[in-house]
């Protein structure tokens, strides 16, 4: 089969192995894959990977009980029965294999296995380009598992990529007083267009959030958000980047402030929300590739201003 793969350079393989299912898992044929800041990441060195790239996804299951449904699928493949899994933190299983991440071969390729229970149906109302936001729109909705965001809260989200814009437009249905801090006002459009007020300059604004979620994925994004709360505010955390980072501790101390982690996300609520049309994910697609120009379309992933580009599998 066709399939991106990263083994210290990247490369399109036209005859990689065909994977095949084991007990437990489905064999999914991948239609349409997207390239996420991860996966630029991940060629420079992130997470040590190699192998096929790629996470979001929307496919066809070729057998088992789901077979022939329209599927896109979460990305961590878990034991189910250690510690950590019987307690119900499966995404952080310690025997975790992570799609196109870790110890898993991924989606930008036309073929890839997942265990059946990772896999959800599609509604009919949702296009393959919309599905294949899933997995990230999913990991916008995490922030509202792990952080209580009230009506009454201020939040900011900063970054205006990819994931930034769907931060933005799932806590804007919480009510809560929401403001997008972004670089590029074309970004931005896509939010002030669904009535998100925007910002390209945080200077005026410093020291009045209760939260802020960070999302800029650089490395300077995390004194900007601490610099944007309020003594006793939370942090979120939502950038994964190559490289080492440098953190002041004395400010997180004096003003109390709370930092929270936030990665993978639950893909029911997601689905429905891209099923209502309550999230707007067309505009966010800059481009569409075969995967015979896969390089390339990594090439414009990683060009500035660039949002989403996702691959096809065929015509």
């Amino acid at each position: 089969m066709n399939a991106l793969v990263f083994d210290g350079k990247l490369k399109l393989d036209r005859d990689y192995p065909t994977p095949h299912a084991p007990a437990g898992e489905s064999l999914v044929r991948v239609l349409r894959a997207g390239i996420c800041s991860t996966d630029l990441e991940i060629i420079k060195g992130y997470m040590g990977f190699r192998g096929v790239l790629g996470h979001e996804f929307v496919g066809i299951v070729e057998d088992g009980e789901m077979r022939g449904a329209r599927v896109v699928g979460e990305i961590n493949a878990y034991d189910g029965t250690c510690s950590t899994c019987r307690r119900g933190d499966v995404t952080h299983c310690p025997n975790r294999s992570t799609l196109g991440i870790m110890n898993r071969d991924g989606a930008l390729a036309e073929y890839l296995t997942l265990p059946a229970r990772n896999l959800h149906r599609v509604p009919d109302a949702v296009s393959d380009a919309q599905a294949a936001f899933t997995e990230p729109l999913a990991a916008a909705c995490e922030i509202t598992y792990r952080v209580h965001i009230r009506p009454t809260d201020r939040v900011c989200v900063l970054g205006d990529g990819k994931l930034g814009l769907l931060c933005a437009q799932v806590l804007h249905l919480t009510g809560c007083d929401l403001l997008a801090v972004g670089r590029h006002a074309d970004k931005l459009m896509i939010l002030k267009m669904r009535g998100i007020p925007t910002t390209t300059d945080p200077d005026s604004i410093r020291g009045t959030f209760d939260v802020v979620v960070e999302c800029t994925g650089q490395a300077s994004g995390f004194e900007l958000a601490r610099q944007l709360l309020r003594p006793r505010g939370t942090l979120v955390l939502k950038s994964t980047f190559h490289g080492a980072q440098e953190m002041p501790f004395a400010p997180i101390v004096i003003d109390e402030i709370s930092i929270v982690g936030s990665r993978c996300g639950p893909f029911a609520p997601a689905l429905r929300l891209l099923e209502k049309n309550l999230i707007d994910v067309d505009s966010m697609v800059s481009a569409e590739y075969l995967i015979a120009r896969g390089v390339e379309a990594f090439q414009a992933a990683a060009t500035p201003g660039m949002l989403k580009v996702q691959i096809t599998m065929s015509q």
